[in-house]
């Protein structure tokens, strides 16, 4: 190595001719090596950041400096850990499958939702009392005031009409 005064330039040397020192340095420290790359960018960056604390810029202090700031960091990693374990907040996450299965979910009743809300109301009243509220064709008809077979004859045109929207993707129209 040549004899370099700058400690940036010594650095940025040291960088080119090994670049995965950092890593490895991590990885021997116990670091996951899902997390070597991130603990070695986040060393290289504080090593940057603070090179002029280096008192003699020598590749000898430079790899111990370095290793240090890479202790450092792994340290701060743990402690930041211990602090939020992993576990700890990922039972609360919801899965990503749930998530679209939610979201599907949610899609279909929307536009469901939408067209119910294009039947005209003599069709709509007789389908919700019949559907959501639970009742017989003979307590509908009575509720609305109509003949059974009109409230029968309601229920059926108004869950073709869904049919209908159903078939061309539940859009309200």
């Amino acid at each position: 190595m040549t004899d370099i005064q700058d400690p940036r330039d010594l650095l940025q040397t040291m960088v080119a001719d090994d670049p995965q020192r950092l890593r490895r340095r991590s990885l021997s420290l116990g670091v996951d090596r899902d997390d070597a790359e991130d603990v070695a960018q986040t060393a290289l960056l504080r090593a940057w950041r603070s090179i002029e604390a280096l008192d003699i810029p020598e590749p000898g202090r430079m790899c111990s400096w370095l290793d240090t700031i890479a202790r450092n960091v792994v340290i701060d990693l743990a402690r930041q850990r211990s602090r939020r374990p992993i576990g700890e907040f990922d039972a609360d996450l919801p899965d990503e499958v749930n998530v679209a299965a939610q979201v599907e979910v949610r899609v279909i009743l929307d536009n469901a939702l939408a067209a119910l809300r294009t039947l005209p109301d003599a069709l709509r009243e007789p389908l919700v009392l019949s559907v959501v509220d639970g009742l017989s064709t003979a307590e509908v008809a009575d509720r609305l005031g109509i003949e059974p077979a009109t409230a029968r004859q309601r229920i059926s045109r108004a869950r073709k009409a869904l049919e209908g929207c159903r078939e061309s993707g539940m859009g309200a129209g």
